[in-house]
């Protein structure tokens, strides 16, 4: 099965063709046609990404990656060789959305191919069965977290699966770039925090900060960042500078911080549900000290760990393509000319 697939819930412009074969547990995907465009440079003075504008951009920059990918793939932009379009219907900002769906309704239209609608997050879930190696044992623990989003979800097979826990305000990707404005770091801060504390870590200095753990010992799954993001706030309020050394320290020490709840509580979780298998999606999963404490919780749990490849962590096309061919394989898939953008689809 051949599926086109189209991203545009954010400020990423993609599509891809991916090849799909084989069945559960174990499909496999080939990359025929993938292109993508960001707009980071363009949302970096608004310091977070201006909805309006990344809607106009979509628009310019869907036929371009579309030609691309279908270049790649070696198919003709008049009657491809695919077998369904896969669109991103929710969640992410509407404008964004809409962008991709109306695109995506006008190739299935001229093509005659149906168009289905697909979850982001189930992107996002799923994106660790490329280049997968050996099947998924279940129950699984995943944790989602990006700019957006933050959820611990129990995974008892590739069709069942549910929300036990998910931020109260802030994403954790959200806060990362919200304190590296407060540092006066450039958009996205995410890898800038990460490298910042990576510096003031090698040194290993005795830090002068300390931030809270929000909601760390709560008997829930729920997580919140608001306070955390305050905190540093107040905290570069006292300061009367800040040099490159004491950014470093309020970075790493935040980044200890956000981290620190989100290892407890996936490790909770595992131990609650008996979990075979950790799954981590999102952004914020290239976080290289998020992934060494992840990779520390696996040896201890005896739980075996499944990261996406660098490349598919990102918004990006590919893994609404294996979600589509995951949703074929275990609930088939229904065609639908009344595909909505929902902001805050939930993932069920």
């Amino acid at each position: 099965m051949k599926i086109l697939a189209i991203e545009t819930s954010c400020d990423e412009t993609a599509i891809c063709i991916l090849e799909c074969a084989g069945k559960m547990p174990q499909p496999q995907f080939k990359v025929l046609g993938n292109a993508l465009v960001s707009q980071i440079h363009i949302h970096k003075e608004y310091g977070g990404v201006y909805p309006m504008l990344a809607k106009r951009e979509h628009i310019k920059n869907l036929p371009i990656v579309l030609k691309a990918a279908l270049k790649e793939a070696g198919e003709s932009a008049e009657n491809p060789n695919i077998d369904m379009i896969a669109v991103t219907a929710g969640p992410g900002l509407e404008p964004a959305l809409w962008t991709g769906i109306e695109f995506a309704k006008g190739l299935g239209e001229k093509w005659g191919k149906p168009v289905v609608p697909i979850n982001h997050m189930e992107g996002h879930l799923w994106s660790v069965l490329f280049n997968n190696d050996k099947p998924i044992e279940f129950p699984a623990i995943a944790l989602l977290v990006s700019g957006g989003h933050t959820e611990l979800v129990h995974v008892e097979g590739f069709d069942k699966f549910n929300i036990i826990g998910r931020t109260r305000d802030d994403a954790v990707g959200e806060a990362f770039d919200k304190v590296a404005r407060l540092l006066d770091l450039p958009y996205p801060g995410g890898p800038k925090i990460s490298a910042m504390a990576e510096i003031a870590r090698k040194r290993e200095s005795i830090m002068d900060f300390r931030f809270p753990r929000p909601m760390l010992n709560t008997d829930n799954y729920d997580f919140s960042y608001s306070g955390l993001k305050t905190s540093v706030l107040y905290t570069t309020r006292k300061l009367d500078k800040l040099d490159e050394d004491t950014k470093a320290e309020i970075a790493r020490e935040f980044e200890e911080a956000a981290i620190e709840p989100l290892i407890e509580k996936t490790t909770r979780a595992i131990d609650e549900f008996g979990a075979r298998t950790l799954i981590v999606g999102g952004g914020v999963s290239a976080n290289a000290y998020l992934r060494e404490k992840l990779s520390t919780l696996s040896l201890e749990r005896g739980v075996d760990l499944r990261l996406p490849s660098p490349e598919l962590t990102t918004d990006n096309a590919v893994m609404i393509a294996i979600a589509a061919y995951v949703r074929h394989l275990t609930h088939g898939l229904t065609p639908s000319e009344d595909i909505r953008a929902r902001g805050n689809l939930p993932l069920s």
